[in-house]
């Protein structure tokens, strides 16, 4: 059973180096979570699927819980699985600081279900006069739908770790304290963080959207050293600024 089978699955566990133990063969190794495997069952490398077990701080032998991540390695063929309660949750920062103890010695990647959603602490709700012409400029750089309420005319939309949230405008809508008028958000732009902006570019003007600023070089200085960054500005259909910008990184002053 490939190991991202295992993913919202009830999985039984083995714990052979339950929390506080030593690695058998690395005395100063110590587990800080539960940490087991899957029996009868093949690894990559040869042996059983190991499994982190999050939320229960107390020794275990064995347990039951949801997989809720796989930790895929790059660069070690030996996949483990992330195993907590059910009535639990743990975003993705939460399991690298948690399994970090171990995985700092690896190039890994956490593998989430495809309908796992790991909300942004603030997501910026967009009143639009259209929601499908708002959907299709924003598509079009690259975003994706996460879900929608078509009865609302409301849709949650993602692009990598950007989130935002586009809401058709209304009248009677209770969240509009003040006439909106031409352009939406004036005063405030959007920094958007991403690693293809030339791609973007290239979409967006492709697909006739008038580019605000065209891409340019900038650096701005924090303390003693300049932070560098690729950006250009665009407009969405409603007038919101975004700026659309690749990480240069640093240089001194």
């Amino acid at each position: 059973m490939n190991s991202l089978e295992y993913l919202d699955k009830i999985v039984e566990v083995k714990i052979d180096r339950p929390i506080g133990s030593s690695h058998p063969d690395y005395p100063d190794h110590i587990y800080l979570v539960n940490y087991g495997y899957v029996p009868n069952t093949i690894s990559g490398d040869g042996e059983e699927l190991d499994c982190y077990v999050l939320g229960e701080y107390k020794p275990l032998k064995e347990y039951k819980g949801k997989c809720i991540a796989v930790i895929h390695r790059v660069d070690d063929d030996d996949d483990k699985l992330i195993i907590a309660p059910e009535s639990k949750s743990f975003t993705n920062s939460e399991i690298k600081l948690l399994t970090d103890f171990q995985e700092k010695f690896y190039t890994s990647e956490i593998i989430r279900s495809p309908n796992y959603l790991e909300f942004n602490k603030n997501i910026p709700e967009l009143s639009v006069t259209n929601l499908e012409n708002s959907l299709k400029f924003y598509k079009t750089a690259g975003f994706k739908l996460e879900y929608d309420r078509p009865e609302n005319k409301f849709a949650f939309i993602s692009l990598g770790e950007i989130q935002f949230m586009l809401q058709e405008f209304y009248i009677t809508d209770k969240w509009n304290i003040a006439p909106i008028t031409y352009p939406f958000g004036n005063g405030i732009n959007f920094q958007l963080e991403v690693d293809n902006i030339r791609q973007i570019y290239s979409n967006l003007k492709n697909a006739n959207y008038e580019i605000t600023f065209d891409i340019e070089e900038n650096w701005y200085r924090q303390d003693n050293k300049l932070l560098g960054n690729k950006e250009f500005l665009v407009q969405d259909p409603d007038g919101y600024l975004l700026r659309f910008s690749e990480d240069l990184g640093e240089r001194e002053v």
